[in-house]
């Protein structure tokens, strides 16, 4: 394989981080203490996934860019494969229930099924389930 990473740290801007960690807990997310404070959270999705999410005045520390307007544009989609169908509708039904906003409709294409929401910093997430036993190899 080419490429080699032992972790990811995604690093999103948040307008309320309070608020903003209300809405993920209701998702079932953890906390890092060790890394939260009142600018910044560590959103652990797994031993090896991280999301940082960094009150956008202390994001604007880290670049030279301006902060995509949520509202217009997408500058990413933070997909998440889970187990199964059930999980998948299961947590953006949480999503949407926690003030989240529906992004598409659901797809299934047999073999992979996703759902979509917008959090309520307007980042987009997308939710799917793959059965790989009927992806063919190549």
């Amino acid at each position: 394989m080419g490429f080699q990473t032992s972790k990811l740290f995604v690093n999103l801007p948040v307008k309320d981080l309070q608020k903003t960690v209300a809405f993920f807990t209701e998702l079932g997310f953890e906390f890092n203490p060790q890394f939260t404070d009142e600018n910044a959270t560590c959103m652990v999705v797994n031993d090896k996934i991280y999301v940082m999410l960094l009150v956008e005045s202390y994001f604007k520390t880290f670049i030279t860019k301006e902060i995509a307007d949520t509202e217009k544009s997408a500058e990413v989609i933070v997909a998440l494969s889970l187990d199964n169908r059930a999980r998948v509708d299961e947590i953006a039904d949480k999503a949407l229930a926690a003030g989240a906003k529906h992004s598409n409709d659901p797809v299934d294409h047999g073999f992979m099924y996703t759902r979509s929401f917008q959090d309520i910093n307007g980042h987009l997430w997308e939710l799917f389930f793959m059965d790989e036993s009927a992806v063919n190899p190549g």
